[in-house]
């Protein structure tokens, strides 16, 4: 089998119809999509049902216990048949040709991973070009869903269980095992924006599993002689956009959360200036993170606002 397809599912019967049906008006036939329905509690399961009714021999469905996303990607690894893996998040939706586009690609250049542009789709209409496949080094690459892998190159990796982060981990990971990298600069995915995800919530403390996915990759990474690059992952995802998102919620302890978050960066990075990859920064991203390094977050935060505004 060419493809295997992975959605695990939560309540998500709102957006369920729109990337079902894009999934299954995809160019490659020769393919299955697997669909992990991780304790919906809303009408979900019974969509997933009718989907597999119609179409049994493409789609299939695991129903379990919820246990978060890494885990429900990780069941459906453990039954995917084809010989390259692509994901989606069940509230999103992808073009018809995404996975005949990234997997000629893949087999024109003998890529391993590959990945592609994207779009933003707000409530109000508007949209946001995504240029994903542009990144100064691939360990800054996005961590997101629109990359298509190849089976043998993936092995026995499974995502991060309980833990938010896992894309980044499971990204990072894959970059250990490969640098043969291509892209297909096309907008190909498109992200539902402006609703509620795992995210974008006032969950303060959530933030911290960013310290275990880098206790995870610390080892690996630094046995490969990659120490820049997980400075790289701890200055750019602890430092930067945790720091900065605990910032924004109004949670009663997220002050306490940032001080270990930077304590974290202070150990791992004893010298923020003197960092190759602090240095490799750009101007306005190292201001923002000496300032969160110094304890003046809420200054680096109003910043932001200021930019951004």
């Amino acid at each position: 089998m060419k493809l295997s397809i992975i959605v695990p599912v939560y309540n998500a019967e709102q957006y369920l119809h729109t990337c079902l049906d894009s999934l299954l008006d995809q160019n490659v036939r020769d393919s299955e999509i697997i669909l992990v329905n991780d304790g919906s509690r809303d009408g979900s399961g019974r969509i997933l049902e009718e989907y597999r009714a119609r179409q049994p021999e493409r789609i299939r469905v695991l129903t379990v216990e919820n246990g978060g996303q890494g885990r429900a990607r990780n069941l459906a690894l453990d039954l995917a048949q084809g010989d390259f893996i692509g994901f989606a998040d069940s509230d999103d939706w992808v073009k018809p040709d995404i996975y005949e586009k990234m997997i000629a690609r893949a087999e024109e250049t003998g890529a391993d991973l590959v990945l592609c542009d994207a779009e933003e789709y707000w409530p109000d209409g508007h949209r946001v070009y995504m240029d994903l496949c542009r990144y100064e080094r691939p360990i800054k690459m996005s961590t997101g869903v629109c990359k298509l892998v190849r089976r043998s190159t993936l092995g026995d990796q499974r995502f991060a269980e309980g833990l938010w982060y896992e894309d980044l981990a499971y990204v990072a990971r894959l970059l250990l095992r490969t640098d043969r990298i291509a892209a297909v600069p096309e907008p190909l995915y498109c992200y539902r924006c402006g609703h509620t995800s795992t995210m974008n919530n006032n969950n303060s403390r959530k933030n911290l599993d960013v310290l275990k996915i880098m206790d995870l990759l610390k080892t690996p990474m630094r046995e490969a002689g990659r120490d820049e690059d997980f400075e790289t992952l701890v200055l750019n995802h602890a430092l930067l956009d945790a720091i900065n998102r605990v910032n924004q919620q109004n949670s009663s302890d997220k002050d306490a959360i940032i001080h270990e978050i930077r304590d974290y960066v202070n150990r791992e990075v004893p010298n923020l200036t003197a960092s190759p990859a602090y240095r490799l920064e750009s101007r306005n991203r190292r201001l923002v993170m000496w300032l969160n390094y110094h304890g003046l977050d809420k200054l680096s935060c109003a910043l932001l606002k200021l930019k951004n505004g």
